[in-house]
């Protein structure tokens, strides 16, 4: 595993895009305070930059870091959470401006996931994770079905092709600092 992580960090740090496993599906990552990177996920996907990107943080620290102010029910839902759970913050900070959707908000995952956990732990800063598919195709459930297409456009693929990942995407819950509570994706 740390050779992966050594691998993936080089990338990310030479702004390129990592294939990796997630708690939840592949994803295709990058470094999320690199506009240009951003842009080369959006073009490998083929998806337009208005449609938001989520974002991974090993922890509460790193969160607060990126969101100016984190609802304290955002504490709540994350301690109870029985599967994998992305918050979309209003007002986030130091992540690329591509990133960030039309309405000031970003989408971000508190990762419980080991791998996960210690990349973003040595790169120190938040990255980009978005299932491994072109946009509109389906979700890939496990390694096997990633395109080629997918595979040839990342710059690394980390090589735990048989981490269990629960193949689903995450739950999506939007909360805004009004106080407004809204399940985008169960």
């Amino acid at each position: 595993m740390k050779h992966d992580i050594d691998n993936a960090i080089q990338t990310l740090k030479q702004g390129g895009l990592i294939l990796y496993p997630t708690d939840t599906v592949w994803g295709i990552g990058c470094d999320a305070t690199n506009y240009e990177a951003v842009k080369k996920v959006y073009k490998l996907k083929q998806r337009t930059d208005s449609k938001a990107l989520i974002c991974l943080v090993n922890n509460y620290a790193m969160l607060e870091k990126h969101v100016d102010n984190v609802p304290n029910m955002a504490y709540t839902i994350l301690d109870i959470a029985d599967k994998p759970t992305t918050i979309i913050y209003d007002d986030p900070a130091g992540v690329a401006e591509n990133l960030i959707a039309n309405d000031n908000t970003l989408a971000i995952r508190v990762i419980k996931n080991t791998f996960c956990e210690k990349l973003i732990k040595y790169f120190k800063k938040p990255i980009v994770s978005t299932s491994a598919n072109i946009s509109g195709q389906p979700t890939p459930k496990s390694f096997k079905e990633i395109s080629e297409e997918i595979l040839k456009g990342v710059d690394y693929v980390v090589n735990l092709q048989n981490e269990k990942n629960q193949s689903k995407p995450s739950t999506i819950i939007k909360l805004s600092n009004s106080g407004m509570v809204k399940i985008i994706r169960e």
